[in-house]
């Protein structure tokens, strides 16, 4: 018998089940097919061959058959059993398993995703099992519903469901100094040398919103003719219609990408905080509430908006300053597949790090802290650099609170760059009650470089912005 064969030629086991030991089955052949494992290959397990042909030609095979018989097909059922719950089980994240024990009649908020985009019958399936359908999400083959809990399992039998998983919370990754940022990052080589400003690139900023404050305009001074540059704005927080920045993050963030400095330019004032990419148009996403916080289904629908205008707005990059922990490999978290869908559709995607270097609470030191939906591959994940007020690299740290790699569950290196982050000035959006810290700056930071390099370059001395900043 070749050892490399797990399979010696004695057996077919019932119901294609294979074990470790050997296990019989009837056959209109005279010859019998025993299974071995490969780990038992070798003398010991010839001796044990031999030994088993013996008992196949003696006259106790002929009374123990149907005794060995009724064992290989009780086994192999049980096996077949324990692998359908398996299976099922695993098409049910980890972060349901706690949900189990509710009491009946609860319902929980979730996104189950399918093996191919879901029509109506298995919108109907999940219906008929108590659902209610919230949002369709066909860009990750999913949608959003709530489900009763004893729902679950019975929704996981279905051949069609792929992977249920929670509706999570998430927020927006902390941001707080504009002054030296283009310095830092080269932007006006970009500008003067090559023209790269921006202009006719759009940015989907998928954030607490964006108020179009007086830097985010474009103005043309020698006819006075202004105009905004957020070209287009969309509400995803469940309650509410209103699109501007009732929490601050996001206006901030479109600063960064495309403040034009409008308003802190003059002899009233030391320096000209300007964005990045300051003739860029931003196409705002609103997912964030007025305290910083959303949830998976509403970025995901935002995702799915931001590829479906993708040539109305020349969207090239999208820029998400907003993150949660990890609880999955992100092949089957809603969120990463919603990236990877924007990543397929041809836009750069650009996610935080997150802010968790100095949670120490798993005994990593700070390693393997990296946020979804910036655990993806497919993304380019920016991480902190502090650049001391100063527009010299030679002072440059990475800072210490920037979450590291790599990332849970998959080990992806993580953060492919880092960019400056720290004290960041921009815009500030009225009544806003956020006054940014790390993250989200360095993020959009490079989201403005990436803007530069694809944008389609042009003179914006005829197009002019305006711009105000904090």
């Amino acid at each position: 018998m070749n050892g490399s064969d797990e399979v010696a030629k004695l057996m077919t086991p019932p119901l294609g089940c294979l074990a470790s030991g050997p296990l019989f089955a009837a056959n209109s052949n005279p010859e019998i097919y025993v299974s071995t494992n490969l780990a038992q290959s070798g003398s010991s397990s010839m001796r044990r061959f031999e030994r088993e042909k013996k008992l196949i030609n003696s006259r106790v095979f002929s009374t123990t058959w149907g005794a060995r018989v009724l064992m290989a097909i009780v086994i192999c059922l049980l096996a077949v059993g324990a692998s359908l719950a398996d299976g099922r089980k695993h098409k049910l994240s980890r972060d349901l398993d706690a949900l189990k024990g509710k009491r009946n009649g609860a319902t929980v908020d979730v996104i189950i995703q399918f093996s191919q985009t879901p029509t109506d019958i298995q919108h109907q399936k999940v219906r008929n099992k108590g659902g209610v359908l919230k949002t369709k999400l066909d860009v990750i083959k999913g949608a959003h519903y709530f489900v009763p809990v004893e729902s679950l399992l019975a929704l996981a039998d279905d051949p069609d469901v792929a992977h249920i998983s929670p509706n999570r919370p998430l927020s927006g990754t902390s941001t707080s100094t504009l002054d030296y940022t283009p310095e830092s990052v080269n932007a006006q080589v970009a500008w003067q040398q090559w023209g790269l400003d921006g202009t006719g690139v759009g940015v989907a900023v998928i954030d607490s919103g964006v108020t179009a404050v007086g830097d985010l305009y474009w103005w043309i001074p020698s006819n006075q003719t202004y105009g905004s540059r957020v070209v287009y704005s969309q509400n995803f927080v469940p309650g509410t219609t209103d699109t501007s920045d009732q929490y601050g993050h996001g206006t901030h963030v479109a600063g960064i990408i495309a403040s034009e400095g409008w308003f802190s330019t003059g002899s009233n004032f030391t320096h000209t905080f300007k964005g990045i990419a300051p003739n860029a148009n931003i196409i705002n996403l609103r997912v964030l509430d007025q305290n910083g916080v959303g949830t998976d289904s509403s970025v995901i629908a935002a995702i799915q908006t931001a590829i479906s205008l993708k040539s109305t707005y020349n969207i090239r990059v999208i820029n998400l300053s907003l993150g949660r922990q990890v609880y999955e490999s992100y092949t089957l978290d809603p969120l990463c597949q919603a990236v990877e869908a924007a990543w397929n559709a041809g836009i750069v995607v650009l996610a935080a790090a997150g802010n968790q270097g100095r949670n120490y609470g798993a005994g990593t030191e700070g390693y393997g802290t990296i946020a979804a939906p910036g655990n993806d591959p497919y993304v380019i994940t920016v991480g902190v650099m502090k650049t001391a007020n100063t527009p010299t690299r030679i002072d440059d740290t990475i800072a210490s609170y920037s979450s590291k790699g790599p990332t849970a569950y998959d080990y992806v290196v993580k953060p492919g760059i880092v960019a400056p982050g720290n004290q960041v000035v921009s815009t500030l959006a009225p009544n806003a009650p956020l006054l940014s810290t790390p993250t989200d700056v360095y993020l959009s930071e490079y989201a403005n470089s990436t803007t530069t390099n694809t944008s389609s370059g042009g003179n914006t001395k005829n197009n002019k912005k305006n711009s105000t900043s904090g």
